[in-house]
């Protein structure tokens, strides 16, 4: 059975995977503080379906409580360690089976494990809170190995920590202009697959949320990233399948182990 992968933007992905549907980091919303979608269409309410979402970290682009709010009651919930302290409006999502993970934590879902893994990202809740839960990543295993990288740079035990994987949805650019420390751009996202060797990749978290009133302001930071990440995995990774999807597209991954 093959491995589905949906991009809805920034990001939020569908994961489907021995008829189990991992859903990431979920934002559905236009808005977010000084963040405007510049593109793709909101995702449709079928994109809210999910038998567990994983959360990666808490910024407010990656732990959303109002999308977090339109998950279907019943819905497993993974989230960093300390989140439900640090994000009070967590604690209201009643109708949500939450969990905390820390690196090295697994959980199985009919049967698909779901493994914490750690990120190289400033996971506090962002920008008040002391408190601090660790940056995630996931590896999603059914019938494929898939890794959810969150947000994260690259670190010495990045392929150690991962272990091996078959998909690899890697952030290869951000919201803004600038990216921070502990963040992939296209390049060290290719140097990314060069270390973890994934047979498929699908590049996440650009060209969707852009400061409003910026749209001149380094463009190319919003629009270049995904085609140079395929340039750039073609010339360093080249027996890596890249899929660069357009928001709501899906890959189909057919994978023999």
């Amino acid at each position: 059975m093959p491995v589905e992968i949906t991009w809805w933007g920034h990001a939020t992905c569908t994961v489907a995977d021995s008829d189990v549907r991992v859903l990431t980091d979920p934002l559905f919303t236009r808005r977010l503080a000084h963040l405007r979608r510049r593109r793709g269409a909101l995702p449709p309410p079928d994109a809210w379906h999910a038998d567990v979402a994983l959360v990666s970290h808490l910024h407010a682009d990656h732990l959303h409580v109002p999308s977090l709010a339109r998950l279907a009651p019943g819905t497993r919930l993974l989230v960093p360690r300390g989140a439900p302290r640090a994000v009070p409006g967590l604690r209201r999502l009643g109708h949500l089976r939450i969990a905390e993970m820390s690196p090295g934590d697994e959980t199985s879902v009919d049967g698909v494990r779901i493994r914490a893994v750690p990120a190289r990202h400033d996971g506090r809740r962002l920008p008040v809170g002391p408190h601090r839960s660790p940056a995630l990543g996931y590896v999603v295993e059914g019938e494929a190995r898939t890794y959810f990288a969150g947000d994260t740079g690259l670190f010495e035990d990045m392929a150690k920590e991962v272990g091996p994987v078959e998909v690899a949805l890697l952030p290869v650019g951000g919201w803004g202009p600038y990216l921070g420390e502990g963040h992939l751009d296209a390049g060290r996202a290719a140097e990314a697959l060069v270390r973890l060797a994934p047979r498929s990749a699908v590049p996440v978290h650009y060209g969707t949320y852009w400061p409003i009133g910026m749209d001149a302001v380094r463009p190319h930071e919003f629009h270049a990233p995904g085609d140079e990440f395929v340039r750039l995995a073609a010339e360093r990774a080249p027996q890596v399948a890249v899929h660069r999807l357009g928001h709501g597209e899906s890959v189909r991954l057919e994978v023999a182990r």
